[in-house]
């Protein structure tokens, strides 16, 4: 009886089960979906901001999914076949062409739609822990405790006092008398030192000494700015540039490679990148204030100097000028080359500006004195390989040191009128 129930019910469960594991299959994944959306999509779509394309939060809700599958596959030929989506959206960004996807499966774009989709859960209100509720009732028992031992402390120095006073009247009723000690007449110091001719001349002799040597090491840190950190007008982390991130420095301050000068960096070199990053998300620092949002602040005002619409992402022509404090500055009298140094000689930017991608906010790393710069001269040697006019000079001046390698400062780099003229 039972055989013949079950195997009367056997086709009605194969095909529960079968309906349950293609529902499973099809399900999709917000994970992958995710990682779809930011190999494929994240350089021209934001969830929930226009960007280069429009924001994609809830998009399945606005176009059907087959029609979804069609744009995201071949979005030229849609706007081509004249289909009237397809040339709205074209028309309303102005002509740009959306990238094709045809190596896409209609599981990886049900994925990426399901990521596009997703609202995390709010965050539940975490209940106060018993602890942490008994020290915050604990303020009154805290009050009261310090209050006692006020009381008791007042109560001792009073006893202290009745004591003193009524040992002293005991005293003065037995006749006995505090012994006061004189004080002995002694010289004044100043007068006895006066009277010393050595110890005049001796003393003079160190304050003369004392204060050319605190003079001469005043006037030899003028001019010497080492550790100097300005505030700039938009925070500019090149930790998170060049060490995060690690664009090169050349990248920014491109005229370090061909310029006597490194040059400050244009706005439009930011917007290069930054035309599309509009939010900080990486990480923070509490502790510092470094947050999310004041990142994120931070590229607001570079968009307002440069006039920068995120809306309708274009140029406004509404600009204002970036007043920038300069950090690293020579005297006029000195003359310094970044191409001389960095083309030719291959110096990189950390031997002395310091290690740069590990500073939050840029300051000067070393002294720039000139002593520090010949000290370089004298400790760098010179590359000659692959280089006929230095393969020559270096057989004759290597003769003449008897050295094998030469250095900047037996090339000439001690001589005054390299740097001063």
């Amino acid at each position: 009886m039972y055989k013949d129930s079950f195997l009367a019910h056997l086709p009605l469960l194969l095909l529960t089960l079968c309906f349950s594991f293609a529902v499973n299959a099809q399900e999709p994944d917000i994970q992958k979906g995710k990682s779809l959306f930011n190999a494929n999509c994240a350089a021209c779509h934001k969830l929930k901001k226009r960007a280069v394309g429009p924001a994609l939060a809830g998009v399945s809700a606005k176009y059907d999914r087959e029609w979804l599958y069609s744009w995201i596959k071949n979005s030229t030929a849609m706007v081509k076949s004249g289909d009237a989506q397809a040339v709205a959206i074209y028309e309303e960004y102005n002509g740009s062409v959306m990238t094709s996807f045809p190596q896409l499966s209609n599981e990886d774009m049900d994925n990426i739609l399901a990521y596009t989709d997703y609202t995390p859960p709010a965050p539940a209100a975490a209940a106060m822990p018993a602890a942490v509720a008994a020290q915050s009732g604990g303020g009154f028992t805290n009050d009261l405790i310090l209050a006692v031992l006020l009381l008791v402390l007042a109560a001792l120095v009073t006893m202290l006092f009745l004591v003193n006073k009524t040992l002293n009247k005991i005293a003065a009723a037995n006749g006995v008398e505090l012994v006061k000690k004189e004080k002995r007449k002694r010289t004044p110091l100043w007068k006895a030192y006066a009277q010393n001719p050595f110890l005049v001349f001796v003393t003079v002799i160190f304050l003369l000494l004392s204060s050319a040597y605190v003079g001469y090491s005043y006037l030899m840190q003028v001019g010497i700015d080492q550790g100097y950190m300005p505030i700039q007008p938009i925070h500019y982390s090149h930790k998170i540039h060049a060490g995060d991130n690690q664009i090169e420095c050349k990248y920014c301050h491109s005229s370090a490679r061909v310029s006597k000068h490194s040059g400050i960096p244009s706005l439009n070199v930011c917007m290069n990148c930054h035309m599309n990053i509009a939010e900080y998300n990486g990480e923070e620092d509490l502790e510092k204030g470094y947050t999310k949002e004041f990142y994120t602040n931070e590229i607001k005002k570079l968009y307002k100097a440069v006039g920068w619409d995120e809306t309708t992402q274009s140029y406004t022509g509404e600009t204002e000028p970036v007043k920038w404090v300069r950090i690293h500055n020579l005297p006029d009298f000195v003359y310094f080359n970044h191409a001389q140094h960095v083309s030719v000689a291959g110096i990189e930017c950390q031997k002395c500006h310091g290690p740069v991608e590990e500073m939050e906010i840029l300051y000067q790393h070393s002294s720039l004195t000139m002593g520090w710069c010949i000290n370089c001269h004298r400790e760098t040697n010179v590359n000659v390989k692959d280089n006929g006019y230095y393969t020559k000079i270096h057989e004759e001046l290597s003769k003449k040191y008897g050295v094998e390698k030469l250095t900047a400062a037996q090339m000439g780099g001690l001589e005054c009128g390299k740097c001063h003229y």
